[in-house]
């Protein structure tokens, strides 16, 4: 079968590669590119950013309110909930319901949503749905609940931007890179025989789309938000957990988009799906994490989009079935 009836749409710049802070020999402007690029003009990153800022400012506690449990828990589980509903129905309209831009950029042919007995109530999208959201945004919010209490009474490290100014922006740009090193682990661990069971609910989509990010079992959801526990670790603000969580919580959202982004007037406005993990829900064992820290590489678990790659994969996979 060849890449364009297997895929709708793949990207014109395959090979995949990883992060350039992993090439060798190093490239500095090509180094710096990369990280204006993940960030600048108009990027989920920065839209990230500003969305923890207008939460922390408009639906957050302050740390003296926190030091106590009270109904500031349901204001942060609320604006959770908010949050989730627009980004993911806001591009399930766009690109599913409405198809706005029609099948340009999908990755995978076969439609969003689907029915079948696979699904919670017989269907793809309420499936995805209600795991997001009575799980999902139940879960994160939990553990942000939790670390605000813990920087509130002493219990996690917390720094100012008047303190450390420089710091209080790196933490920032880490975000993505302590990300790409906490989700391989923990999804190579829900690959294993004792736990695929429980990460095989976020499977059941193989042709992905936005509510299917955070679809996960509660089980998974406790792995995957514990990324929070850091800040147990490292000194950081409100702000920062913030930001943090919503990472996991709305990149989860827009990367399962099934496009490779929103274009308009020909050009492409914003990056969105990356097949880097398309590949992962059409073949499973393969790309574990993401681009950032090249585990996957590192573990000979890499698919960078090719046909020699997929002759690898099906070669390993063969060769461990034979052991």
């Amino acid at each position: 079968m060849s890449d364009r009836k297997e895929w709708n749409h793949v990207p014109d710049s395959l090979p995949i590669e990883i992060a350039p802070i992993w090439r060798w020999p190093l490239n500095l402007a090509e180094i710096f590119r990369w990280y204006v690029g993940s960030w600048l003009p108009v990027s989920i990153n920065l839209v990230i950013v500003g969305l923890a800022f207008a939460a922390y400012a408009l639906a957050s506690p302050t740390l003296a309110q926190a030091k106590e449990p009270g109904l500031w828990i349901g204001v942060i589980w609320l604006r959770n909930f908010g949050l989730t509903a627009i980004v993911a129905q806001g591009l399930h309209l766009v690109f599913h319901r409405h198809q706005l831009q029609g099948t340009d950029k999908k990755f995978d042919p076969r439609p969003y949503p689907r029915k079948g007995r696979a699904f919670s109530f017989d269907s793809q999208l309420a499936d995805n749905v209600f795991w997001s959201l009575a799980s999902g945004v139940t879960i994160w919010s939990a553990y942000e609940a939790l670390v605000w209490w813990a920087m509130a009474n002493g219990y996690a490290p917390t720094l100012t931007w008047s303190g450390h100014p420089v710091w209080f922006v790196g933490l920032f740009l880490l975000i993505p890179i302590w990300e790409s090193f906490y989700f391989y682990w923990i999804h190579r661990l829900l690959h294993t025989k004792l736990l695929y069971r429980i990460h095989a609910l976020h499977h059941r989509n193989i042709d992905v789309g936005p509510w299917s990010g955070l679809a996960m079992h509660p089980v998974e959801h406790i792995f995957y938000f514990g990324t929070a526990l850091v800040h147990f670790v490292v000194p950081s603000s409100p702000m920062h957990l913030i930001c943090h969580l919503m990472f996991y919580g709305l990149y989860a959202i827009t990367t399962h988009t099934g496009f490779e982004g929103l274009w308009l007037a020909g050009r492409k406005r914003v990056d969105l799906g990356t097949f880097h993990h398309q590949l992962h829900h059409r073949y499973f064992e393969v790309n574990y994490g993401t681009l950032e820290v090249p585990w996957d590489k590192w573990f000979d678990t890499f698919h960078d989009g090719t046909e020699s790659a997929k002759a690898r994969m099906k070669a390993r996979l063969a060769a461990r079935r034979r052991l």
